[in-house]
């Protein structure tokens, strides 16, 4: 494919994964494609993908401790359970059948979209728990889905963030203030392996990442000034496109 053309498609997706990411998470589901769709071979697309990812959570991760949203006593330990549960998971994928795990996200992800719609913890803010059961709630969500993410992956910001605000009674803020700090940890780890092992493309890489801040940065924005209530439809974006996903790679891929 026209090296051009490759830009052009990559780059505006790039930046609406970083929109939809910075909101809600899960703009991996559209970035990573958009790589792929332009012809960019599987492992650089991975890795590409990965840079400018990181440069996109790095802007929206600042902009939201920037706004207070990050109680980073709890983010850190959410951090390194995200690191355990993370190597877990892979270590799992070795184990386990990826066909029969998708196979589950199938009940999963439509169970997850009628939560979505129901739940209230994403407009109104729980009642607060005591610091130490917040603390420990949150460690375990984030060693949980720690494990998906190393196992498999999609998503895992947006199921993040939805566990943090119904389990841990975290507010919707705060929530997606530690899934920010959870991704770029969890994106700086797998970017060193991938540049360590010389499969970034760094042109496309650093201009697609400019895009990817960019919508980020509108992203963050939007939710800052007081947009939160419209996290939901934007999930359940997520989550469609997702179970898209799932379907494809079982039954036509």
């Amino acid at each position: 494919m026209d090296l051009l053309m490759q830009y052009l498609i990559i780059c505006p997706l790039v930046m609406l994964a970083g929109f939809i990411d910075a909101i809600a998470g899960g703009g991996g589901l559209i970035s990573l494609p958009a790589y792929m769709i332009a012809g960019i071979p599987v492992h650089h697309a991975i890795a590409t993908n990965k840079m400018s990812s990181t440069m996109g959570t790095a802007l929206a991760t600042f902009k939201f401790a920037r706004k207070g949203f990050i109680p980073w006593k709890i983010a850190l330990s959410c951090v390194v359970c995200a690191f355990a549960g993370s190597t877990l998971g892979a270590n799992l994928a070795l184990l386990v059948n990826a066909h029969i795990f998708m196979l589950f996200m199938i009940i999963v992800l439509p169970l997850t979209a009628v939560y979505v719609q129901k739940t209230k913890s994403l407009i109104v803010e729980k009642e607060p728990l005591s610091f130490k059961k917040t603390t420990i709630l949150s460690m375990a969500t984030a060693l949980l889905i720690g494990v998906y993410d190393g196992f498999y992956g999609p998503g895992t910001g947006t199921f993040l963030l939805l566990l943090l605000t119904g389990v841990a009674h975290l507010s919707i803020h705060k929530a997606n203030g530690v899934t920010k700090a959870v991704n770029l940890t969890t994106n700086v780890a797998a970017l060193c392996v991938f540049l360590l092992n010389a499969k970034v493309l760094f042109p496309l890489g650093i201009i697609a990442g400019l895009f990817g801040m960019a919508g980020n940065w509108l992203g963050a924005s939007y939710f800052a000034n007081g947009s939160a209530r419209n996290v939901k439809p934007i999930i359940m974006i997520v989550l469609g496109i997702f179970f898209l996903k799932v379907i494809y790679e079982l039954f036509f891929k």
